[in-house]
């Protein structure tokens, strides 16, 4: 069964923890436990010092025997014995074999019957003794053991006559380690139930976002690029959806923008092959004369040639999409090329009685470039310049020369582009002329095509306009030779955003 993220979040959270909450509690208890042994022993070494200085002082010794006599029910006895009961001890007084010949507790028989080891007493006659365990089974369970020597004055000097020893069990049923584990176990388990909700809470925040990115990719997959995801953090998962999100914005437009294609594309090529099989049916039925084949013989081949453009155009873009489009570097005269295209719109010109000013101010221009592309790019741009400008209109040319680069302007008076148009009119597939009342040939492709032509040559093209006034189209060109690859990424673009707006292209 399919895990979701959110479950892996989850689970690898609360593994995470519940293991920081096991190694949190194993060292605390290590450490505790040692704190409360230093504790212990300290009590108990100062106890059983106690102890033995009231015995040393009270108690009768046999010098003869060797012997330290404690009657339990003499005063020394009972001092002993609400001591014991005091600190929660155990008193043992052994002589000097290791065997027990005073016990405070009421299983005295049962340690009577045994003798310390004599690790023990060797460890003890050195002055002080603690230690934590059965003392090498001679207690049946795990205690806390601490010993001292007990002493008196004969003319020999200090003489160790017996052993007090004070034990208690070594366990945490009561005191400071089970008081603290209490507060430290129910502190974790608080903070445990906390941080799962958080973990919880986190999980599902990361894994939401990534769970809406993947249902808004299944319906991107059916053709619905309306959905967007929501953005609720700056991190990371935020920074992938603002990207989803303009994933999506840009799928979204290229759809529309192939759907406006195939529709372009749908009427450019049934217009002209309609008109072209009308034409020639009629010719070939009779209906229409000999005498006016000649007249539609030559409506035929302009719809031939826009058939041709259209095909050419295509293509371009498909040589683009595969990488293929290369530049093939000649030095030619760029003013040469202008004047060129110029003169096969000589009649249109005439026609509109459009003004072409600034060329006087041109000279030579040798440039190292594509002259092929070159002519495409710039038959590009007059053609927009002398189909959009007003009739009696300008069009004036400009050029600016730098030890860097070489920029060549193209402005028409005219409608120019509105504001919402320019930042789209190098995409492919956009026109601005959607109602096709000016623009009955453009496919949307010819500023896209231009714009990959001058980036391939290291170049870019830029547009300035201001509606109902001008639009400039500039092209720039380095003098030295550099490569640079095509690139759709429009955030390059350079826009003059005014009141600004594009001319349609071919």
């Amino acid at each position: 069964m399919r895990r979701s993220l959110f479950k892996k979040y989850l689970i690898f959270g609360i593994v995470i923890l519940l293991t920081s909450f096991i190694a949190l509690s194993i060292t605390m208890y290590i450490f505790v436990n040692r704190y409360w042994e230093a504790e212990k022993k300290a009590s108990l070494i100062d106890n059983a010092k106690r102890v033995a200085d009231v015995i040393e002082s009270s108690s009768t010794y046999l010098p003869a025997a060797h012997m330290l006599i404690i009657d339990k029910d003499s005063p020394v006895g009972l001092t002993v014995v609400n001591m014991s009961e005091i600190i929660d001890a155990d008193i043992m007084v052994v002589d000097n074999t290791g065997k027990c010949a005073y016990c405070s507790s009421e299983d005295y028989d049962t340690f009577a019957s045994d003798q310390l080891p004599s690790y023990v007493l060797a460890a003890t006659a050195t002055g002080e003794f603690f230690e934590s365990g059965t003392l090498d089974g001679y207690f049946p369970k795990a205690r806390y053991t601490a010993g001292v020597p007990i002493t008196t004055q004969t003319d020999d000097g200090d003489v160790i006559v017996a052993f007090c020893y004070a034990s208690t069990p070594a366990t945490f049923v009561s005191g400071l380690p089970v008081t603290f584990l209490q507060i430290f176990l129910t502190a974790a388990v608080i903070m445990l139930i906390i941080i799962i909700i958080f973990v919880a809470s986190m999980s599902y925040s990361m894994s939401k976002p990534l769970k809406q990115m993947s249902n808004a990719a299944k319906k991107f997959a059916v053709g619905d690029f309306s959905v967007r995801v929501k953005v609720t953090s700056d991190d990371e998962i935020g920074e992938l959806a603002t990207a989803f999100n303009y994933m999506a914005d840009n799928l979204a437009a290229s759809e529309n923008m192939r759907r406006s294609f195939i529709s372009n594309v749908s009427h450019e090529l049934k217009t002209p092959m309609t008109t072209i099989a009308g034409f020639i049916d009629g010719m070939l039925d009779g209906t229409i004369p000999p005498e006016r084949h000649d007249h539609y013989m030559k409506i035929v081949s302009t719809e031939v040639k826009r058939l041709s453009r259209l095909v050419t155009s295509m293509l371009s873009l498909s040589r683009i999409d595969r990488g293929e489009l290369k530049v093939n570097r000649q030095k030619f005269d760029l003013f040469s090329l202008i004047i060129t295209i110029l003169a096969s719109y000589e009649q249109k010109i005439v026609e509109r009685k459009l003004h072409i000013t600034g060329l006087e101010d041109f000279r030579s221009i040798t440039v190292n470039a594509d002259p092929d592309l070159m002519y495409q790019v710039i038959y590009n741009l007059v053609e927009n310049a002398v189909k959009f400008t007003d009739e009696g209109g300008t069009i004036h040319f400009g050029v600016e020369e730098t030890r860097y680069d070489i920029s060549v302007s193209i402005t028409n008076t005219g409608p120019g582009i509105p504001p919402e148009d320019i930042r789209y009119i190098f995409d492919r597939f956009y026109k601005t002329d959607k109602s096709r009342s000016i623009d009955k040939k453009g496919m949307g492709l010819g500023l896209f095509i231009a714009k990959t032509i001058m980036r391939l040559h290291g170049g870019d093209i830029y547009v300035e306009s201001r509606v109902n006034e001008f639009t400039t189209f500039t092209i720039r060109l380095p003098r030295t030779v550099t490569y640079a690859s095509p690139s759709n990424d429009e955030s390059k673009n350079k826009y003059v955003e005014t009141t600004a707006s594009n001319e349609t292209e071919e």
